[in-house]
């Protein structure tokens, strides 16, 4: 979708058309699927339906609607880690493992990478996916986890090793 496709889909969202709501909904559910996906494995489903909920909800707040994807990003995030932490559910697959899987001819590589993203706390997990997957920069983490840029700095520096780690084993 181009972006003033999307302006115009945006704003008519925030007036209330249905139509609009959907189609944004369309739109954002795969990239907020694979945020939640990756931060709250088991219940990501959960924390991206969650996500999707809030952005509808707050939708009339956003100022500038060019601005979507990183003020999506910034919820998604926060609801990923806030269900991550209460830690619900079984850990079925995930996006990110998924997409992991399709990519490479190997299942089992997916499924290794899954293992060691579990293996992270909530918040590492948050920090290396924002950083690593999603190429946000350190200052865009921190400012988006609304964290000091060498906290970011450390728990990316941990999350790397204690995957690395797991990865060698």
């Amino acid at each position: 979708m181009s972006d003033p496709e999307l302006v115009g889909i945006v704003q008519a969202a925030q007036r209330g058309d249905a139509m609009a709501m959907a189609a944004l909904v369309d739109e954002l559910m795969p990239y907020v699927g694979r945020i939640c996906g990756a931060i709250a494995l088991g219940d990501g489903e959960d924390a991206a339906q969650n996500a999707l909920i809030a952005v509808l909800r707050n939708l009339r707040r956003l100022d500038e609607p060019r601005a979507l994807h990183g003020w999506v990003r910034t919820i998604a995030t926060r609801e990923a880690v806030r269900v991550a932490r209460s830690g619900r559910s079984e850990v079925p697959l995930d996006p990110l493992t998924s997409h992991a899987a399709a990519a490479q001819p190997d299942p089992a590589l997916g499924v290794e990478i899954r293992d060691q993203l579990e293996r992270l706390d909530p918040e590492q997990r948050a920090v290396l996916v924002l950083r690593d997957l999603e190429g946000l920069g350190e200052q865009e983490v921190a400012q988006l986890l609304k964290l000091p840029g060498g906290t970011v700095k450390s728990r990316l520096h941990r999350a790397r090793a204690r995957f690395r780690r797991g990865w060698s084993e």
